[in-house]
């Protein structure tokens, strides 16, 4: 396990790291909400497919093995500013980055803020666009119809009833700040949009969606921008364990784009 400290109150990001060939691209993963990479991640970096590059599967403040920090804002902004820190500080000069939910919101950010880090964009069926407060609902949507006081104080056990232990399974080892507040940022959004921002990027780009769901939104002015939208079949939202050979491949083609 490696970390970084990535702000100035001295938070530190931790994360865990697979060897590879130091002339050959690496490879950053990022999580999704409350979530943790190397569950996520460590399957699909060690395949044949993927194999070879040095490998990051980095938590993002307040998740997982990463510092929990009370007085950090938590935006989309602010994860990818810290994400940038720990890659200067892992010399990483520049990576190909898959992030998965809203590990790619926070990609989209850091390639948008941090041009010279980004190579190329792997979005695992990632957030693009902001949602409404719903109450009973997973994700981000169901967190942000909540204030932070009353989520902290009893409306993580109300949510984390209403969700069920599967889904809530994840989200435990979240500190409850960091959950709350990555999600209302989450649900709102940024300025400029998410959607917005990934268009505008010179970089190759590629959208990963279950093939089940309903068609992508915009998902024809995403390919007239150059962003490749591959649908996965026999799989949900976390399309890299619901079928990881699929996924595995794709994002091999995906990191070979020139």
């Amino acid at each position: 396990m490696r970390d970084a400290t990535v702000t100035a109150a001295g938070a530190r990001m931790r994360w865990v790291e697979m060897p590879g060939d130091p002339q050959r691209t690496t490879r950053v993963y990022l999580h999704g909400l409350g979530a943790s990479a190397a569950p996520y991640f460590a399957a699909s970096a060690a395949h044949p497919a993927l194999a070879g590059h040095r490998s990051l599967l980095l938590d993002l403040l307040g998740f997982g093995i990463s510092d929990r920090p009370t007085d950090f804002a938590y935006t989309l902004e602010d994860h990818a500013d810290a994400v940038a820190a720990a890659l200067e500080a892992a010399d990483v000069p520049a990576a190909d980055i898959v992030g998965h939910s809203m590990g790619g919101a926070v990609a989209i950010v850091l390639a948008a803020r941090h041009p010279h880090r980004v190579e190329r964009l792997v979005l695992v069926d990632a957030t693009l666009d902001p949602v409404p407060a719903v109450h009973g609902w997973p994700g981000a949507r169901g967190i942000a119809a909540y204030t932070e006081e009353e989520f902290l104080a009893d409306g993580w056990r109300r949510f984390r009833e209403a969700v069920g232990p599967h889904w809530w399974s994840t989200m435990r080892l979240a500190g409850r700040e960091a959950l709350y507040r990555s999600a209302v940022h989450l649900a709102r959004g940024t300025e400029p949009a998410l959607r917005d921002m990934l268009t505008a990027l010179p970089i190759p780009r590629t959208y990963l969606r279950p093939e089940a769901d309903q068609p992508l939104p915009g998902a024809q002015e995403l390919t007239g921008a150059g962003v490749e939208v591959v649908s996965i079949p026999d799989c949900g939202h976390n399309i890299m364990l619901d079928n990881p050979e699929a996924f595995a491949q794709a994002t091999a083609r995906a990191l070979s784009r020139a």
